[in-house]
């Protein structure tokens, strides 16, 4: 790994990241003038913690550090070594995540990583010895450990300070003042645990030495990450993107366009992940085997990994997918606010938007005319607490469960907070929007039957191995009008709530009236700018031009493309098929979208470390240069973009739909094994027939999904009466009729006419 500098790279000379940037150009004073402004928005919102507060965060960081090193000592002593290796004992503070980053907010939580040496154990000193001399401590409040989690975790507040406490138990018998942990060699003989603990402050440390400009990064990527919460995208155990995924995200827009202002790396944030063709993986840096024998992410050798559909990869060794939550759902809601975000940025380009504009919340209340309502409740607030946190990492999992068991035909849009009820101690609620897939006409009477998917969800909730008498969870279906008010601002209803189409309308409405304008380029200053990105993009296209002009050599195959079965795919010793003609069509196409592209790839000699030496210029790189209408700024832009998605990873094909719950973590999988046994079974069973008159199985009778066809109207969904509830011990078996617990049926827009929504 290499030891660059924090410091200004722009003009060094050397590349960052595994391409040549899209533009070397530098700002105008538009770019200057809007950075102002964007600085003055993030100050405006709140968004820095005042000195006091940085001060205090530094005094509690200190303190720490002092009571890890007396508590390695102490327990250096009790397990009998002499004296001189008690004092020579040490264990050492290390902060990672948006507080090493710097673009932690006031109140945010610090990430910490304790240090300590191969005689001081994870269970027994640190959740054991650690744990109890921070619990007599009377500056420490809301201690909760959590050892059986992912990456074993200490939760806790010192003076009033949030503090997320991870364990790494290095090989050393001495850990030394000036430890670098991003140096390789300190995973050796590590366990599973440490090599995750670790692996945050390495992967930050390694973005800070990948950017060009870390002060242009930190402003970028604290408006995105103010951005994502206000548009409702930031929340990892949700299935959207968490902290570090933005940060990659960001970081990989600043290397490829290393001399621009955070304005204009906002702008090409939405313009690049608006054009990127996922699942081709967002990396910073070429991906390392090592020489540990730890796994990396890489999808020629592990199926796996060939089912993430949005791959954001770490940099540091060993690097892996750091976005493998991401569902269909959340991937496809996530792309429309990319697409959201660049059309505002266009026009604010033409000052007719503003940051305001870009940020405004997501309605989410306004969105949906049906919603599921998770309510959870515990005795007292400890319980509460333990509670969520296992409730929490199971709602994917509901998400998950409805889009397959309705074959993606009712979609969830899960909302990343909670919501509490002041009149209610010791609860909360969980919501997540319900709407037919877009597109998709309504059958008359057809409704979604999602009993046995909720009443599973509700199993495996209840299958929490600290469960407490109290801790209750019950899912309802709610429509728009009956929706609390405890989850609205002050708990007052808007009374006149503004429609999502509207509001969407009225923001994008500018620019087709501005189109002109920002293809024009009637700035002189915009225009030269334009033109060095011109200056800088062709070269790139040449080159490419000449090396496919030269070579003749046509690749006749491709490790990374798999060969599978239209109807079915099997991982991990279970068939998942793809149901319904539409899906059916999607894949083969999808298939034959990637022979295409890899019988007319031609391969490009390696140059300037390309990832596996080799860059791949493919038919959608000839389509954007001869295509008509736009800028040849824009022009080129879309060719250098299509450029870095040529890579050697672009024939990795994904199935979304039925993988997403292949990443259910090993202890559910152990948890719930002889419950889902058989309705898996069954559900395989069933689908064996042909896939193209797979029938949609309602309440009102079987419906073929053949009889589908596009041209539908506009649909809203209508609640039917709930029926009761299945309790734990009566679970049908899976031969039964399925019965709803909540049935959403579907009437035309004509019939709902008058009715109050």
């Amino acid at each position: 790994m290499s030891n660059l500098g924090l410091n200004n790279r722009n003009n060094s000379g050397q590349r960052l990241g595994i391409t040549e940037p899209i533009s070397l150009g530098g700002p105008n004073e538009l770019d200057v003038t809007k950075t102002q402004e964007l600085e003055k928005f993030l100050a405006a919102a709140g968004l820095y913690e005042s000195q006091e507060e940085a001060v205090s965060r530094e005094e509690v960081l200190g303190r720490l550090d002092q009571i890890v090193k007396i508590w390695v000592k102490a327990i250096s002593r009790a397990k009998g070594l002499n004296e001189q290796l008690v004092q020579e004992a040490n264990a050492k503070i290390f902060t990672f995540g948006s507080y090493r980053l710097g673009v932690h907010g006031p109140g945010a939580d610090i990430d910490t990583l304790c240090v300590g040496p191969r005689h001081a154990t994870r269970e027994e000193d640190f959740f054991g010895e650690l744990h109890k001399m921070l619990s007599e401590m009377p500056e420490v409040t809301e201690l909760h450990p959590v050892p059986d989690a992912h990456v074993p975790v200490m939760r806790f507040k010192f003076s009033g300070v949030s503090i997320d406490l991870l364990y790494a138990k290095l090989s050393l018998w001495v850990i030394p003042e000036d430890l670098d942990v991003s140096q390789d060699s300190i995973l050796q003989n590590a366990d599973e645990q440490t090599v995750r603990s670790l692996n945050g402050c390495r992967v930050t440390d390694q973005i800070l030495r990948l950017v060009p400009n870390i002060q242009n990064f930190r402003t970028t990527l604290r408006f995105m990450r103010f951005w994502a919460k206000r548009r409702g995208v930031y929340s990892n155990v949700a299935g959207f993107l968490g902290g570090i995924n933005w940060a990659l995200l960001v970081a990989r827009i600043c290397q490829l366009y290393p001399n621009a202002l955070p304005s204009m790396l906002v702008s090409r944030f939405f313009r690049v992940y608006t054009q990127w063709r996922w699942p081709n993986p967002v990396m910073l840096c070429a991906i390392e085997e090592g020489t540990l024998g730890l796994q990396v992410w890489d999808p020629r050798k592990y199926p796996k990994d060939r089912f993430h559909l949005m791959p954001i990869i770490t940099p540091a060794y060993p690097c892996m997918n750091s976005s493998y939550n991401v569902s269909s759902s959340t991937l496809r809601i996530m792309s429309e606010e990319f697409k959201r975000g660049n059309e505002i940025s266009e026009v604010m380009e033409a000052n007719k938007a503003d940051w305001v504009t870009l940020c405004e919340p997501y309605p989410f209340f306004e969105a949906y005319k049906n919603y599921l309502q998770i309510e959870i409740a515990a005795e007292n607030a400890d319980d509460l607490r333990k509670w969520k946190g296992w409730v929490e990492s199971r709602l994917r999992q509901l998400t998950l469960k409805i889009e397959r068991h309705t074959y993606n035909m009712l979609q969830c849009h899960p909302h990343p907070g909670d919501f509490s009820d002041k009149s209610r101690p010791f609860h909360c609620c969980y919501f997540m929007g319900l709407q037919r897939k877009q597109g998709v006409p309504a059958n008359e009477g057809e409704q979604f039957d999602i009993r046995l998917t909720v009443d599973e969800f509700k199993h495996s909730v209840g299958m929490y191995t600290l469960w407490k008498p109290g801790m209750e969870i019950h899912v309802i279906h709610v429509r728009r009008r009956n929706i609390p008010n405890f989850v609205f601002p002050g708990g007052v209803r808007p009374s006149r709530p503004t429609k999502v189409a509207s509001e969407r309308r009225r923001v994008l409405e500018p620019n087709v009236s501005t189109q002109a304008v920002l293809e024009g380029a009637e700035d002189s200053k915009k225009r030269k700018r334009e033109d060095e990105n011109v200056e800088a993009n062709s070269r790139n296209a040449k080159c490419l031009v000449a090396a496919a002009s030269s070579s003749h050599e046509v690749l006749s195959s491709n490790p990374l493309v798999s060969t599978v079965n239209a109807c079915s795919i099997k991982v991990d010793s279970m068939d998942i098929n793809m149901l319904g003609k539409t899906r059916k069509e999607k894949v083969e196409n999808n298939i034959e979208h990637g022979l295409k592209n890899l019988n007319n790839s031609v391969e490009v000699p390696p140059q300037n470390g390309e990832v596996d030496g080799s860059v791949r210029c493919s038919h959608p790189i000839k389509t954007l240069s001869s295509s008509g209408g736009s800028s040849s700024s824009t022009e080129a832009e879309k060719i250098a973009i299509e450029k870095i998605m040529s890579g050697p990873y672009v024939s990795h094909q994904a199935f979304p739909g039925e993988l997403d719950e292949l990443e259910d973590d090993v202890e559910y999988k152990n948890q719930v094994k002889d419950f889902t046994g058989s309705t898996k079974g069954s559900s395989a069973e069933s689908s064996k027939a042909n896939v193209a008159e797979e029938p949609l199985t309602t309440t009102s009778g079987t419906v073929p999904c053949t009889i589908l066809s596009p041209n539908g109207g506009l649909e809203e969904l209508e609640p039917a009466e709930l029926m009761p509830p299945l309790s734990y011990g009566n679970r049908p078996s899976s031969t039964e009729q399925k019965k709803p617990i909540i049935r959403l049926s579907f009437t035309s827009l004509a019939k709902a006419t008058g009715k109050s929504t």
